[in-house]
């Protein structure tokens, strides 16, 4: 009877241990809670927010499939760490709206860094860019001087606009009989092919890329500015920032930059990673 007694006592001295242990967070029991330095490690979900019409760095096809430079690189960086790469495509005027509601997080989408410095944490540069006017070959147009009197189109929320709004080519502008704004620059070039506007204000990455399907249309030898390219980020997101800088770094090392750029002739000699 002692004996019987005895077992149960030990019985039940291992249960009430075993509950104990696991109650404290002991391996009985679930996962502790992920270490903070765990926020992106693999499986994180990255979300890429960019314009869904701005070829060839992002844009969505005819199929509904994602492509354009910024996305396969964009792609490369979660395959590098094991993150899971979700697309956020959205029209260009409402990146800032959907980067602040946290929709994404970051704007990567031949985004230009002069003029807008100090609004977001920037990534490292990772391409050159220089603005344009493009017009058709057989309009007339060889100079700025030549856009007074004329239609000139712009997309909206992009850096030729404000220099032509508000910043160094204010003046240029007043010359115009009018600038039309427009959502996508796909639209813009239609209009410039149907002789609704005479020219239009682009980024010269763009224009090479229109140029390319089109040999209609051609740039001016005058630039309306220069710039770079770098992604976007909340402020307060500089350990996502550092990561994707780490990334961006060991891709150009690596080949991978170089590689995704040849599938982009028109713009390859402007990405500066790796160079």
């Amino acid at each position: 009877m002692k004996k019987k007694f005895t077992v149960l006592f030990i019985a039940f001295t291992m249960i009430f241990t075993m509950l104990a242990f696991a109650a404290c967070g002991g391996s009985g029991g679930g996962a502790a809670p992920a270490d903070e330095g765990d926020k992106y490690g693999e499986g994180f979900v990255f979300k890429h927010g960019f314009d869904l019409d701005y070829e060839p760095y992002s844009f969505i096809d005819d199929n509904g499939q994602n492509g354009g430079f910024d996305v396969e690189l964009a792609q490369a960086v979660c395959e590098y760490y094991g993150w899971e790469y979700e697309p956020v495509p959205f029209n260009w005027d409402a990146k800032d709206a959907e980067l602040n509601a946290g929709s994404c997080d970051c704007i990567w989408s031949g985004f230009t860094v002069n003029g807008r410095e100090d609004d977001y944490l920037w990534s490292m540069p990772y391409s050159d860019n220089t603005q344009k006017i493009m017009v058709k070959k057989d309009s007339g147009i060889t100079s700025l001087a030549d856009l007074a009197g004329k239609n000139v189109g712009v997309q909206t929320a992009t850096s030729a606009y404000t220099s032509l709004t508000e910043g160094d080519q204010k003046e240029l502008k007043d010359t115009f009989s009018d600038l039309k704004v427009y959502e996508t620059y796909t639209i813009a070039i239609t209009d410039l092919n149907a002789g609704a506007i005479d020219a239009v204000a682009v980024d010269v990455t763009r224009a090479q890329d229109a140029m390319a399907e089109d040999d209609g249309l051609t740039v001016l030898d005058e630039d309306l500015g220069s710039e770079i390219y770098a992604i976007g980020f909340r402020k307060d997101e500089q350990e996502l920032c550092d990561k994707i800088n780490a990334a961006l770094e060991a891709l150009a090392a690596d080949g991978t930059v170089a590689k995704i750029a040849d599938n982009y002739p028109t713009i390859k000699e402007y990405i500066t990673l790796g160079k």
